[in-house]
């Protein structure tokens, strides 16, 4: 009997160390099919109209595909933040819009007014820190997306003419492109310098991030 339970464990034991080997091998041919991908469409990754924040000449660029009414967008930010905070000269952040959610597509146009007027990052701050209440991904109260970018000191007449714009619209539309040519699927995606993460998370991306700064330190 001690003999036969013992060939079960270790049966079950070369299963699973199989498995994990394979889910392993997977995620490498995905990860790197990934990195092809986005080699052969790295026009697409940045775009002269997107928003850059940090360094413009910094070595390392993170571009996030990041949707305003995203919970996991929202988590992510401090992150990020805390990355750039980090390497203040050598890492630079460019956002692409990914507007999966409903009403996401004006709030995008509301940000891109506050980049006219020199206030994104505080607006920016603004709709994330007020995204639960606004944010309904069934029905969004877009009254009180305006509200939180008022109080961040949005001139709201002047952003609503420049949402109108057919520029904004044009430039919204290049960024869905980009992001279906890239095969986003959801939000945040991250590539640095390029790159994919090898698996989602917050350790993945700053485990990538050192990584391309120790490249470009040599």
């Amino acid at each position: 009997m001690i003999h036969r339970k013992y060939i079960i464990a270790l049966v079950l034991g070369v299963a699973l160390a199989a498995f994990a080997v394979g889910a392993s091998l997977y995620q490498s041919r995905v990860t790197s099919n990934q990195e092809q991908h986005a080699a052969g469409q790295s026009e697409r990754l940045v775009r002269m109209h997107s928003p850059v924040i940090g360094p413009r000449e910094a070595p390392v660029t993170i571009v996030e595909f990041f949707d305003p009414a995203c919970e996991t967008c929202r988590a992510f930010y401090p992150v990020v933040k805390d990355l750039m905070q980090r390497y203040p000269s050598q890492v630079r952040l460019v956002i692409r819009y990914a507007p999966f959610h409903q009403g996401s597509g004006e709030v995008v146009k509301l940000l891109e007014s506050a980049r006219l007027q020199d206030r994104y990052l505080v607006v920016l701050e603004s709709l994330l820190a007020a995204q639960p209440q606004w944010a309904d991904h069934g029905s969004p109260n877009l009254a009180l997306a305006y509200s939180a970018a008022e109080q961040a000191g949005l001139d709201m007449a002047r952003a609503r003419a420049d949402m109108a714009s057919p520029t904004l619209e044009a430039m919204l539309q290049q960024d869905v492109q980009d992001l279906t040519a890239l095969k986003v699927d959801k939000t945040p995606t991250f590539f640095v310098n390029g790159r994919p993460l090898p698996s989602f998370g917050a350790k993945q991306l700053a485990e990538l991030v050192a990584q391309e700064v120790s490249k470009a330190g040599k």
